[in-house]
């Protein structure tokens, strides 16, 4: 099928089209269910080479989808990581391939026990629309390390950019190793509700909840990643002004709409309006005038952020706002929330855009009490450099990931499994765990052939059956 035809049924949506496609991957993975190193090392090269080739397209891409957003920041925070996971798949399959020995059973001694890593199958991916490259080629690179065929489901929200990436994989696959399909919520819903052997979904935890639902009629296993309110701690140990600058920058990268952005600041709240102020100026110094700065999605994403304000101006929150509001462009710069009360929708809600509440503390506990008193974030972010604050951060919080004195970073570094915890999802797929869990564990016992398993047969009470259980569990036996 062309990508004209392609596009007819994308658009209309047909349920078919969608069967049809992953019946085909399905039947290509049945002829050819263990792909050797080789191959997958080939298709890993094949990506690679085509996201180098089709990058410059993509980029632009994802400027027409998005309004404004400047080429390179989607080439270092969109199509560069997904160089450096495919780079880091390549270094490491060969020896995540190899079966692991396990130790058998003193009571099974002389015989073998090992785990082999086998292929799920077809895996499905839903990607959104706010890193429509890296959320889709990240879990992609690793389904086909781990040998599998895959099914992706792009954002309706980000068209261009799903037509380039529609085009980047057709230069690198055949439509029987991975295919690329377009339409609305519905399609989505019919998309998740296919039988694959493992579905991958980046999204909201309202939409991640009917992931879930569509595919526990399968049983099939889902991997969800679902952002949440991920804090940022600043220690009073903490540099305030190098703080600020990297939580800032945590709010302009793709103008928040990160899944792993800063929501909300916890700040010594003698120093709130020492850090706003550091904060402001960090924005000046990043962004400037603006005019590359990343636009909201689309008008109804805008609105929202516009609304959040509004309504914790209502509140009494006070706001400082770090430029004009572009309505024509959806450009949005910065919104600093001081007085931030949990009625406010802005403590309840992931914003998932530029506007940084700024909550102070009293003291340390009450910070972390903060934290824990929320629901369980993707990420969390401290700042500073009192070493038993650090220990306290990793062992009383819980978070799908952690990075100290910047945020972030630690889902751009491919040896570290990227995944959330509670509502803030399940699973990962960056680094070896990524690879594990993309495929199934089999476990292999090889009996040796002189064992003699007969010993444990009926009838129950013979001499070695009795010392046995003498020896495990004593007298009581």
């Amino acid at each position: 099928m062309n990508l004209i035809d392609m596009e007819r049924h994308a658009q209309t949506g047909a349920t078919d089209f969608v069967a049809e496609r992953f019946a085909t991957l399905r039947s290509a993975f049945a002829a050819a269910p263990y792909p050797g190193y080789i191959e997958r090392r080939d298709k890993l090269r094949r990506l690679r080479e085509a996201l180098r080739r089709h990058a410059p397209d993509c980029a632009s891409a994802a400027s027409v989808d998005f309004g404004v957003r400047a080429a390179d920041e989607t080439m270092l925070v969109d199509l560069l990581p997904s160089l450096l996971h495919i780079d880091h798949l390549l270094r490491h399959l060969r020896r995540w391939m190899r079966p692991s020995r396990r130790s058998p059973e003193l009571l099974f001694s002389t015989n073998r026990a090992a785990v082999q890593y086998q292929p799920k199958g077809v895996v499905g991916i839903v990607v959104p629309w706010n890193f429509p490259f890296y959320l889709a080629l990240g879990p992609l690179a690793t389904a086909l390390a781990a040998g599998n065929r895959c099914l992706i489901k792009t954002s309706e929200y980000a068209p261009h950019a799903s037509r380039s990436l529609r085009a980047l994989l057709a230069d690198a696959f055949d439509e029987d190793e991975v295919c690329v399909v377009e339409g609305d919520a519905e399609c989505a819903k019919r998309f998740c509700a296919l039988p694959f052997d493992h579905l991958v979904f980046t999204g909201s935890p309202a939409v991640g909840r009917e992931v879930m639902r569509a595919a526990a009629d399968n049983l099939t296993p889902v991997t969800l990643e679902l952002g949440g309110k991920s804090p940022a701690l600043v220690s009073r140990s903490a540099n305030l002004a190098r703080a600020a600058r990297r939580i800032v920058h945590g709010k302009t990268v793709n103008a928040g709409q990160v899944c792993v952005a800063p929501d909300y600041a916890l700040v010594p709240r003698e120093q709130v309006d020492a850090f706003t102020a550091a904060a402001a100026h960090a924005f000046e110094q990043l962004v400037g005038a603006g005019e590359r700065y990343t636009s909201m999605i689309n008008a109804r994403a805008h609105r929202r952020m516009l609304d959040l304000v509004d309504d914790a101006r209502a509140l009494g929150a006070k706001v400082t706002v770090c430029g004009p509001v572009d309505n024509e462009g959806r450009q949005i710069p910065l919104h600093i929330i001081t007085g931030v009360k949990p009625q406010m929708r802005i403590a309840r809600e992931e914003i998932f855009g530029p506007l940084l509440p700024v909550i102070g503390y009293a003291t340390f506990d009450e910070a972390l009490a903060h934290v824990r008193s929320g629901e369980r974030p993707l990420a969390l972010y401290w700042f500073g450099t009192d070493s038993s604050e650090r220990t306290r951060v990793l062992r009383e919080t819980h978070a799908g990931g952690v990075t100290f004195n910047d945020w972030g970073w630690h889902a751009m570094n491919h040896s570290l499994p990227f995944g959330g915890i509670g509502m803030s999802g399940m699973g990962n797929y960056h680094g070896e765990e990524g690879f594990r869990e993309l495929s199934h564990a089999k476990a292999v016992f090889a009996e040796h052939r002189w064992f003699p398993v007969e010993l444990f047969h009926p009838p129950y009470g013979r001499a070695v059956q009795r010392a046995v259980l003498r020896w495990y569990f004593g007298s009581r036996a």
